[in-house]
C-alpha cells in the first residue's frame, strides 16, 4: 500500500484509534501524515500543468513524448524543467506509447546493385539533396496495404508517399514520379535517393527512372538495415503513434489513417532537434 493510502486510512480513523499507534502499525512517520493532513482540500500541486500537458496530448493525439510536449509548452509560455514535465506525464498517466521495431523483408531478385554513397550520413544542410525511400506494410482485416515514402534528410519531411494493396515496382517508381513532380524545381543538382536492396529498387525500371530525372541511386549493404535507419525511423514513428494504437480495420481506414498522420508529422508535430515542424522549417530555408 502507498503512504498516501496509508495516510487516508489513518484521517478515516483518527477519532477511533490513536494517530501515533496507527502510524507505527502502517510503518509511517506522524510528520508525514499531517503533511498530508495539511493538503487535504488543497488544490493539487501539478494539476494547472497536467491540464496543459493533457491538452496537449488531446491536440497531438497522445503522440508526444516529455521532450515534444516540453517545446509544445514553451511555445505556449509554459516555463517548466523537462523532468518536472516527464514526471506529472508519469503521474497522471499522459505518456506516449512505446516504440516497436518492423521486421526486414528481402524480396525478389536483384538486377543492379549501387554504392553505398549515404553511407549513414544522415545529415544535410540544404533541401533535395539527400532522400532515403522504403516500403512498409500495415495490415487490416480485409489485408495489406503497402505505403511507399520518400524522406528528405534535411528537414525529414515526407516529400511523398503512394500507397497500394500489392507491393509492386509501379508503387516506388510512382513515388518517385509524385516526388520529382512536388520538388522539381528546387531538386539539387546531385540529388541522392537511398534506399535498401528489396526487389523494387534493384529493378532495371527503377535504374532508367532516376537515370531520366538524374538522381543518383544510394544502396545499403545487405544485412545492414541501419544503413537506412531513417526511413526505418519513419515507420516506427507511424506505426507507433498511430496504427498501432488505432488498429485500422479496413484498407480505406488504414488510408485515411496514413494520410491525417503524414499531414500531422509534416504541418505539425514538433521535431525535438529543430524545435518545428518538418515543413516549418523547410518553409524557413
Amino acid at each position: 500500500m502507498r503512504p498516501k493510502l496509508k495516510y487516508a486510512v489513518i484521517y478515516r480513523h483518527r477519532h477511533e484509534y490513536p494517530v501515533l499507534v496507527m502510524c507505527r502499525f502502517f510503518g509511517v512517520s506522524r510528520s508525514g501524515y499531517y503533511d498530508f493532513v495539511k493538503r487535504i482540500g488543497q488544490p493539487e500541486h501539478d494539476a494547472d500543468l497536467a491540464e496543459s500537458v493533457r491538452e496537449c496530448q488531446r491536440i497531438t493525439d497522445k503522440t508526444y513524448g516529455y521532450r515534444r510536449v516540453w517545446k509544445w509548452l514553451q511555445d505556449r509560455n509554459v516555463r517548466r524543467n523537462p523532468k518536472t514535465i516527464l514526471r506529472v506525464m508519469q503521474k497522471y498517466g499522459l505518456l506516449s506509447e512505446i516504440r516497436r521495431r518492423r521486421k526486414w523483408v528481402n524480396l525478389g531478385q536483384q538486377v543492379h546493385k549501387y554504392e553505398n554513397l549515404l553511407n549513414r550520413q544522415f545529415k544535410t544542410d540544404k533541401p533535395n539533396t539527400k532522400w532515403v525511400t522504403d516500403i512498409s506494410y500495415i495490415h487490416t482485416k480485409e489485408g495489406v496495404l503497402y505505403l511507399s515514402m520518400i524522406r528528405d534528410l534535411y528537414d525529414n519531411s515526407i516529400v511523398a508517399y503512394k500507397t497500394a494493396t500489392q507491393q509492386t515496382i509501379n508503387l516506388v517508381l510512382d513515388t518517385i514520379r509524385l516526388a520529382m513532380k512536388k520538388e522539381k524545381k528546387r531538386v539539387a543538382a546531385e540529388l541522392q535517393l537511398h534506399s535498401d536492396q528489396g526487389f523494387q529498387y534493384t529493378s532495371q525500371a527503377y535504374f532508367k527512372l532516376t537515370q531520366s530525372y538524374g538522381i543518383t541511386p544510394s544502396m545499403s549493404r545487405k544485412g545492414n538495415p541501419y544503413d537506412n535507419a531513417m526511413a526505418e525511423n519513419f515507420f516506427s514513428i507511424l506505426k507507433t503513434e498511430c496504427i498501432y494504437r488505432h488498429k485500422p480495420r479496413t484498407i480505406s481506414e488504414a488510408q485515411h489513417m496514413i494520410d491525417d498522420y503524414i499531414y500531422f508529422y509534416n504541418h505539425e508535430r514538433i521535431q525535438i532537434k529543430t524545435g518545428v515542424a518538418p515543413l516549418t522549417l523547410r518553409h524557413s530555408a
